[in-house]
């Protein structure tokens, strides 16, 4: 895993980039976050599970109520570090892609081609 930098704190979080029919969702992050409150992204969180990919999924049913049955894990990555000096911070980010078999029923998205 590579060095945060020297300055910033490293926080791991996972994020999870749920793609149907070729597009890819974004959802509204709440007024109650630590950081970005307003603006859209992936489905995150921070890294509390020791496996970063059950905290991926359950950070989909928290933030879309979507059942875990209805997703595909189709790619995962390595975690790669995100600078962020403006909070002090390093995100040490789990990505992961998923393949959604039915959108039905999520609410405050975007979806993008």
């Amino acid at each position: 895993m590579p060095e945060t930098p020297a300055a910033l704190r490293s926080k791991p979080v996972v994020t999870a980039f749920l793609r149907y029919r070729g597009r890819v969702l974004l959802v509204r992050r709440s007024g109650r976050v630590g950081s970005y409150q307003g603006r859209w992204s992936a489905i995150s969180g921070y890294l509390e599970d020791p496996d970063p990919l059950q905290q991926a999924l359950r950070e989909i049913r928290e933030e879309t109520g979507l059942d875990t049955e209805v997703l595909r894990l189709r790619a995962r990555a390595e975690p790669l570090e995100v600078p962020a000096p403006e909070l002090g911070i390093c995100w040490m980010v789990h990505p992961f892609l998923f393949e959604l078999d039915d959108p039905a029923g999520i609410a405050t998205a975007r979806w993008l081609n």
